[in-house]
């Protein structure tokens, strides 16, 4: 009976797991990694099999894993958190979680940087330093406006770094123009998505960039990210230049929202639910251009 019971256990643990690393954005960290490995190395090997593996299902553990223990206060109080856009995470699992997050990260992580080579040290460790300081106690960098959209950026461009310098990327200036856009792009999804937690992180005394400029100046600075990424875009090589059409539905989603009240924050859901879909049309969008790009340098 104890073992039947310990198993329905883990089982619940692992389903909460599975909530908890939000399935819908596996992808948004996994993607970068493999197209940035495979257009420089122009191979699929058994290193972008595995980091493509590890960027997909336990990074993203990790990352939103730690940040559903350590943000059970708020998330008790946020009618979005136990879907798509989370889990509420009871107690009683946050230091299971925190060790499976451990347990299946560590040795992708040491692979990693064995198969990766010193160049892709700094990367890694970038990228792990920022999926734990997000939300892990005393760091607590979401709590840090401006810092917070920085760090949530990180989170999803620098798989595409770790991918480049493990396989030996020249960091030409129109790659970093790339980068740089990326970065821009990750900054205004965060500084956007923070927006509709407004009320509940101002009543759970949680800092972000939103509670600081209020709602709509946020959506604004949000729309003006978007359109610097654009922008930054078609100073790229054809056709890369092509991606700065991509900005604009991101635009056109959140422009409606640019003078909302911070009392009606919480409308922005509606565009927030709306972007995590537009996320794979814009993929599938990008995926074509790059394709174009694979072809036209062959």
């Amino acid at each position: 009976m104890r073992t039947r019971e310990h198993s329905g256990w883990n089982a619940h643990l692992l389903r909460e797991a599975f909530v908890a690393s939000r399935p819908v954005s596996w992808i948004n960290t996994a993607y970068p990694f493999a197209a940035a490995m495979l257009l420089t190395t122009r191979e699929v090997d058994w290193l972008l099999i595995v980091g493509a593996l590890y960027y997909l299902i336990p990074y993203n553990l990790a990352m939103y894993g730690i940040n559903d223990v350590f943000d059970y206060a708020s998330d008790i109080n946020n009618p979005r958190k136990g879907g798509i856009e989370g889990a509420l995470l009871a107690p009683k699992y946050h230091r299971p979680m925190l060790w499976l997050a451990v347990l299946t990260n560590a040795p992708f992580l040491v692979v990693l940087a064995i198969a990766g080579g010193p160049g892709s040290w700094f990367a890694l460790a970038v990228s792990t330093f920022a999926v734990v300081a997000y939300s892990a106690p005393v760091l607590r960098f979401k709590e840090r406006p401006f810092l917070d959209s920085a760090t949530s950026s990180t989170h999803f461009v620098s798989p595409a770094i770790v991918g480049l310098t493990a396989a030996g990327a020249q960091f030409t200036p129109e790659l970093w123009l790339i980068l740089i856009a990326f970065f821009c792009w990750g900054m205004a999804a965060h500084a956007f998505g923070a927006v509709q937690d407004v009320i509940p992180d101002r009543e759970a005394r949680i800092g972000s960039i939103a509670t600081v400029l209020g709602a709509a100046s946020t959506v604004r600075l949000a729309l003006a990210l978007w359109a610097l990424a654009g922008v930054l875009m078609l100073f790229t090589p054809f056709p890369g230049s092509l991606a700065a059409a991509v900005a604009i539905p991101y635009l056109v989603n959140c422009a409606p929202y640019a003078r909302v009240s911070d009392a009606d924050s919480g409308r922005t859901n509606r565009a927030w639910r709306r972007f995590i879909w537009l996320n794979y049309a814009s993929g599938a969008a990008v995926t074509m251009i790059l394709i174009g790009w694979w072809l036209r340098t062959a």
